[in-house]
């Protein structure tokens, strides 16, 4: 199955967590978490719909500033999530700077800004670049099943974890994952190209049986382009269960939030998590609110993910990567042979 999330940790396992989720056949992509980010070319970057921001510590959110410069004077609209008193902390981002000539831009930048409050609450507030970006709060919503948005044919999940303030994890979703029968291609004298995004999101989205779909034809002159119902195309594709990718940064280790993260992560392909520190220091890890690779590996496996890969190491360890690895991976077994794994 060709994977329809890519994912990629910007920074390695020692830079500012940070990763970018690109959704190949929707054309866009996500970023989780804001810290440094200059790593991602601006091609990557003007590709981003979505933010989802764990927590404003600098190291988290201090790549605003650059994603902001990036796209003034362009016609965007950019989602930003995160954890109570996000909408003033965005705000007083936004007016640090001076925008008395922001008017002559020819391009109108937005960003909807919504913060997740534990009793479920959504609030959320507008800044339009056309109004020198001022804050303009919208009625609050509510959050059903712990949903924070839809994405396309994706949908985003949370929870609000303990790092001695509140602090979101993040469980990305895509509903189904479609295949295309190359044999059934051919039977058709279809050709492969960029229109199978198209006929993939008619399917996922569930578009009637009508629907024009813009196909490439094969005939003895070359390609050419055709114009088909879906219900002539559907038979071409095969549905399976689609990606899930958990992303946990900034924790403590404690049975709430060792529940809530196995809740939200429950059987991922892939989860990103922290590992600051080795077990040996988890006196330390506990006073800094983080997590060792022991206790990182533990979630991963009551979870029950399929893969994990472990991310903000502490600069205290700067030749103890594997270590931390490996630390991570043994006790991963551990549970999995010896404890009994409840259901998500």
């Amino acid at each position: 199955m060709r994977p329809s999330i890519h994912c990629e940790l910007v920074n390695g396992p020692f830079g500012d967590p940070a990763v970018y989720a690109d959704i190949m056949f929707e054309r866009r992509a996500l970023l989780f978490d804001l810290g440094d980010i200059t790593e991602l070319p601006p091609r990557k970057l003007l590709r981003v719909t979505h933010v989802f921001v764990s927590h404003t510590h600098m190291d988290h959110f201090s790549g605003f500033d650059h994603l902001l410069r990036l796209m003034l004077g362009r016609e965007k609209t950019i989602a930003l999530y995160g954890p109570a008193g996000f909408i003033d902390k965005v705000g007083h981002k936004l007016q640090a700077y001076t925008w008395n000539v922001i008017k002559n831009y020819a391009g109108n930048l937005v960003f909807d800004v919504y913060e997740v409050h534990d009793n479920g609450t959504l609030r959320n507030a507008r800044f339009r670049s056309s109004c020198a970006f001022q804050s303009e709060v919208e009625p609050d919503l509510r959050i059903k099943d712990n949903q924070l948005t839809s994405c396309g044919a994706f949908k985003v999940r949370c929870a609000v974890l303990d790092h001695g303030i509140p602090c979101l994890g993040f469980a990305l979703e895509e509903a189904a994952h479609v295949n295309v029968w190359k044999t059934k291609l051919d039977q058709l004298g279809l050709a492969v190209g960029p229109w199978l995004r198209d006929l993939k999101h008619a399917v996922l989205t569930g578009a009637p049986m009508d629907t024009p779909i813009r196909a490439l034809k094969r005939n003895e002159g070359g390609i050419t382009p055709v114009t088909l119902p879906f219900r002539d195309l559907s038979g071409l594709v095969h549905i399976t269960a689609g990606q899930k990718i958990a992303y946990i940064v900034d924790v403590r280790y404690h049975p709430s939030n060792a529940e809530r993260i196995r809740h939200l992560a429950f059987g991922a392909d892939l989860l990103f998590i922290e590992s600051p520190f080795l077990e040996a220091d988890s006196a330390h890890a506990a006073r800094k609110n983080h997590l060792t690779a022991r206790q990182a590996g533990t979630l991963a496996a009551r979870a029950q993910v399929k893969q994990f890969l472990l991310c903000h190491f502490s600069p205290r360890y700067p030749d103890h990567g594997e270590a931390l690895r490996e630390e991570a991976r043994r006790a991963f077994s551990e549970v999995l042979e010896n404890e009994p794994i409840a259901d998500g």
